[in-house]
C-alpha cells in the first residue's frame, strides 16, 4: 500500500463469523501483511474463550458500549480485570492471555491485529448457529492461537 486508506463504516467487506457479521475494514492483503482491522457489533454471547496469540499483537478500540477485559493469566479467575468505556484503546501483546465481553447488551468495536494473518481464521469459519471455538482448536493452533479457559459467563446487563 503506497497511499493512505480511508474507509468509513459500512464500506468494508462484510462476512459471516459464526452467528454474527463482521466488517473487514482493512485486510491483511491490502497492507502487505502488516495489519488487519475488523469492525463488529459484539454481543455478550460472542465472548471468545481465554486465549493467547503467539504471532500477533491485538488491539481493541471500543466505539460504543462497555467491554470487560480479562488479561494476564491462564484462568479467568486469576486474570486481571479491566473495564473499557467508549473511546477506550486496549493493547494485548502477543503471548499474553486475554478475553473480552461486553458489559452492555452489545458493544461496537474495532479489532486490530498486527500482523494481520489471523484474519484467515476468522474468514474460514463462516456461518454457524453459535460460537464453537473448541471445535476449531486445531485450526486456531495453525494460526498460533492457544485456548486456555472457557469464555466468561454472561454478566448482568450494565
Amino acid at each position: 500500500m503506497s497511499i493512505a486508506l480511508v474507509r468509513n463504516p459500512g464500506e468494508g467487506t462484510l462476512y459471516r463469523y459464526y452467528d454474527s457479521v463482521q466488517e473487514q475494514v482493512v485486510s491483511n492483503s491490502e497492507t502487505q501483511g502488516v495489519v488487519s482491522v475488523l469492525r463488529l457489533t459484539m454481543r455478550q454471547a460472542d465472548a471468545p474463550p481465554l486465549h493467547t496469540h503467539s504471532r500477533e499483537d491485538e488491539s481493541w478500540v471500543v466505539l460504543s458500549g462497555r467491554v470487560r477485559f480479562w488479561v494476564g493469566s491462564a484462568t479467568l479467575d486469576e486474570c486481571d480485570v479491566h473495564d473499557a468505556e467508549p473511546g477506550a484503546y486496549v493493547f494485548g501483546p502477543r503471548s499474553v492471555p486475554h478475553t473480552f465481553q461486553p458489559l452492555t447488551t452489545t458493544a461496537d468495536m474495532l479489532v486490530i491485529n498486527n500482523p494481520g494473518a489471523i484474519e484467515g481464521y476468522f474468514r474460514s469459519i463462516g456461518p454457524a448457529d453459535a460460537r464453537h471455538d473448541t471445535d476449531h482448536a486445531e485450526m486456531l493452533a495453525r494460526y498460533g492461537v492457544t485456548l486456555l479457559d472457557a469464555p466468561p459467563t454472561r454478566p448482568r446487563p450494565a
